[in-house]
């Protein structure tokens, strides 16, 4: 039974002998039961008629199925996610009627109830295949359609569409109900449908292109989070995105209107619903944030902007090809951001942030090629990954560097031209930039797009003595798993040390090739302080420093003139950390020497988290305590000499927040949060008094009466998640077997709550209270995967695995469940990827241990 799967090859066949005209549907969104009324009107054509094919649809329950004027028995048309038809004409009409059920796990149709002021917000989700949880469709990307969407609901809701809103009237039979009647949507996927409808607070304005053509603009987010809505500065960065993608792309921005909606329990980031973008709410900042979370959602709407162009305008034939979406957005976003916003440091920020992230993904057990082979809809759900969206816009920008910008973007506006409202593969991308480059692309997509693993870089260089250059190669590795070696178009960086700080002297950029690139240009120069392989970030690979320049990095990492190659020693820092290259309380002295320079807010962010990361999970658990409590004592001091107000105060107050251990740390929290003791500048606003909160409650210094207290001045849905994250953080069997409970032995918490139960519950100075646990995750993770929806049970799997337990122990009670529970591919593989970490940390341990 094929659930609510589908198979490549059933999309294939099914795409083969139908096409789809058009949808109507009609929604009734008046019910406050846990259904809502679909009815779903398709034309469709059959190549062959007489054949057979479905159509998808997750509902409790259908009322009525007629095709093509005759009614089918709902009873034996529908079953497992599927109807049947049978006997189609080339020309057809079908009709379904159902009672679709309002979700709380942030797939279909979620429903919230703010307990702030009673009012209901609902949103949709679709991506990867939840539109057949809100209306019948044929369910893959490449069957696209125009749709008509009628809308019956409170008269008071704001109810916005993929099309303009139109003005509602009065709905027939339905006291205080409207009807919204919407105009088609162009020939679009059904996953990039979208309804957003309840009490939204909207701010709107318009966007006035270079050529006078006027694109309506809207803001919106819950009523009782208006005050904190800053849509003026999410207008300026979406008229940036607009002047920049419009005229690079040279091709009109394809939609009627752009809506930007802020939604609560939201699982993703955002996503990129044509002209109706869904965003996570935690991006309207009600209490104070440092410029890295303003940074991060400007990047956000800019993914999302160019989305409209690549994925929406022109979208994948099948989840083969998602990177074409993900990775040009990604790759457009950060290019956008640092050409014409004011984060001019955004390639950097992407070096420390998102390819740290491509570069753990790629060192797993189930990496993958950039161009995945996906079998079915399960394989896709695991796969929107760091391969995917990192490393997949790192590997484009190689390839920019490699055709020249201009050509690029030629053969980008070749592309949209060419394909647009249509679906296409990485061939039609490729042909369109081998046109306007002249270059041949077929060797370049096999070694990037279609191998996986990642290739390591080190520089091998010899000297004599009055230290001039006698030899330099750079040297190129693969793993054993992927050995592919890659030509990289790379930059070899000199820097010496100056009065102005660590500035470069000199570059050169070559193509590196095999196992050995000798560099004949760098003999006979002087050797420079630091040697930077990689220069300027180029291409995609983990770099390594020679012993020379380590140790000025690890002396001088801060005195970096710029913030590029600054974030790129950061970044090979820590990747030698991950791989057991360097002991972590050696990464401890690098970055404490030198974090107290670093001005780029969001590398300090990333390294606050990597260095406790380091401390917890690869650090000899003998020298763990004295390892923290140096970051506790030198965050204090960072936290009390940095200026007051600054971001750099507010990113060092949390990192104390998630370290302090000793009596006087502990008392200065308290008196934090009590107002007792006071840091100049530091505003003790509502998400600090959580962040204090939850530390003194892991630590055992406060209890329930404290977490009441704080919820009772904190009466929103954010306060209550924030409370749930406390109580299950509290150091008692007890709290812990309550919060498992809500989580694995039940299906009542919604998507957002469940997220902050599971952080609460796993501490990682709670370890030995938490290893009676991990018999019963593996007890209980083939039947949450069974029975929960695709989100759910991800955050389960993944949240709850015992990467705590950092044991040989662990990974022995992984290899037998996985040896015995035969479990499915992509719930394999999120387990797989699990126990990889616990391994990783065994082998950076045994370093540790032995650099004492």
């Amino acid at each position: 039974m094929p659930g609510t799967n589908l198979t490549r090859d059933e999309a294939r066949e099914r795409a083969r002998i139908l096409t789809v005209d058009g949808y109507d549907i009609a929604l009734d969104l008046t019910s406050t039961g846990p259904t809502f009324a679909s009815e779903t009107t398709v034309r469709f054509s059959c190549a062959e008629p007489g054949a057979s094919t479905f159509i998808d649809l997750i509902a409790p329950s259908v009322t009525a199925i007629t095709l093509n004027g005759v009614a089918l028995d709902p009873a034996k048309a529908y079953a497992d996610s599927r109807i049947r038809l049978d006997d189609l004409a080339a020309e057809n009409e079908l009709r379904v009627v159902a009672a679709c059920a309002y979700m709380n796990t942030g797939e279909g149709l979620h429903r919230f109830v703010d307990p702030v002021d009673g009012s209901t917000y609902l949103y949709t989700q679709f991506e990867v295949a939840d539109a057949r949880r809100v209306f019948a469709n044929f369910e893959q990307p490449d069957l696209k359609g125009t749709f008509t969407f009628t809308i019956t609901a409170p008269a008071d809701w704001e109810v916005i569409g993929n099309a303009p809103t139109p003005t509602p009237v009065p709905a027939p039979g339905h006291d205080g109900a409207s009807l919204w009647r919407f105009a088609p949507t162009p020939r679009i996927s059904t996953y990039i449908t979208a309804l957003v409808a309840g009490h939204y607070h909207a701010v709107r304005d318009t966007y006035t292109a270079a050529d006078g053509t006027e694109v309506p603009l809207g803001v919106f987010c819950r009523r009782s989070l208006a005050e904190y809505l800053d849509a003026d500065h999410i207008f300026a960065v979406t008229r940036q995105g607009f002047d920049y993608f419009l005229e690079q792309f040279d091709f009109p921005y394809p939609f009627a209107k752009y809506d930007q909606l802020f939604v609560p329990e939201y699982n993703a980031g955002a996503m990129e619903n044509a002209g109706c973008v869904t965003i996570l709410e935690d991006y309207v900042f009600r209490s104070k944030v440092t410029d890295a979370s303003y940074e991060v959602r400007a990047e956000t709407i800019l993914h999302e902007l160019a989305h409209m162009w690549f994925g929406d305008l022109v979208t994948m034939q099948w989840w083969d090809d998602l990177w074409l979406n993900e990775s040009f957005a990604t790759y457009a976003s950060i290019l956008c951001q640092a050409e014409v916003t004011r984060w001019k440091h955004a390639w950097a920020t992407f070096g420390n942030r998102m390819k740290t992230w491509a570069y753990r993904q790629d060192q797993l057990p189930s990496t993958h090629p950039i161009f995945a082979d996906i079998r079915d809809l399960e394989d896709v759900e695991v796969n929107f990954d760091g391969i995917t969206y990192a490393k997949g816009a790192s590997v484009l920008k190689q390839l920019v560097a490699y055709v020249g910008a201009d050509h690029f973007m030629a053969g980008v506006r070749t592309y949209f031209k060419r394909h647009a409202w249509g679906n296409t593969t990485l061939a039609d991308l490729l042909t369109a930039l081998e046109e306007t480059s002249g270059r041949d692309l077929s060797a370049w997509s096999d070694e990037w797009l279609r191998t996986a693993g990642i290739n390591t870089v080190r520089p091998e260089i010899t000297v004599d003595a009055d230290g001039t250059i006698t030899s330099f190669a750079v040297l190129q590795e693969a793993p054993e798993a992927w050995p592919t070696i890659r030509t990289h178009r790379m930059a070899i960086g000199f820097y010496h040390r100056t009065p102005q700080g660590l500035a470069r002297s000199h570059r050169v950029e070559l193509d590196v090739s095999g196992p050995r690139t000798e560099v004949a240009e760098l003999v006979g120069r002087a050797r420079p302080d630091v040697v930077l392989l990689n220069d300027d970030d180029l291409t995609y690979c983990k770099i390594r420093l020679d012993p020379h320049s380590l140790a000025v990095v690890t002396e001088a990492i801060g005195e970096f003139v710029e913030p590029l190659p600054r974030a790129l020693c950061w970044a090979a820092a820590w990747d030698m950390t991950r791989d057991a290259e360097m002991a972590a309380r050696d990464y401890l002295t690098l970055v404490l020497s030198g974090i107290g320079e670093e001005k780029d807010i969001n590398i300090v962010g990333s390294l606050h988290r990597q260095l406790t990361s380091a401390l917890e999970l690869y650090a000899d658990p003998a020298w763990r305590p004295t390892g923290l409590a140096r970051l506790a004592e030198a965050a204090l001091g960072h936290l009390r000499a940095a200026a007051p107000g600054s971001d750099h105060q507010l990113a060092w107050a949390r990192c104390l927040a998630g370290v302090a251990v000793t009596d006087d740390q502990i008392a200065l929290l308290k008196g934090l949060l009590a107002g007792t003791e006071t840091i100049d500048g530091l505003a003790v606003d509502t998400d600090l008094r959580w962040t204090l909160l939850r530390r003194l409650v892991a630590v055992g210094a406060a209890d329930r009466p404290e977490i009441d207290a704080e919820r009772a001045r904190d009466d929103t849905a954010a306060g209550a998640r924030h409370a749930a994250a406390c109580l299950a953080a509290r150091p008692t069997r007890e709290a812990k077997d309550e919060a498992w409970a809500s989580v694995v032995e039940s299906d009542a918490l919604p998507n957002a709550t469940q997220a902050s139960v599971i952080g609460g519950f796993v501490q990682t100075d709670q370890r030995e209270l938490l290893a009676g646990f991990t018999d019963r995750y593996f007890a209980a993770i083939t039947e949450v995967w069974e029975n929960r929806t695709n989100e759910i049970a991800q955050q389960i799997v993944l949240g709850l695995y015992p990467s705590i337990q950092v044991s040989q122990d662990t990974l022995d009670r992984t290899d037998a469940w996985l040896a015995d529970a035969a479990p499915p591919p992509a719930l394999r593989r999120l387990v797989v990827e699990s126990r990889d970490g616990v391994a990783r940390a065994l082998r950076a341990q045994r370093k540790d241990s032995a650099s004492a």
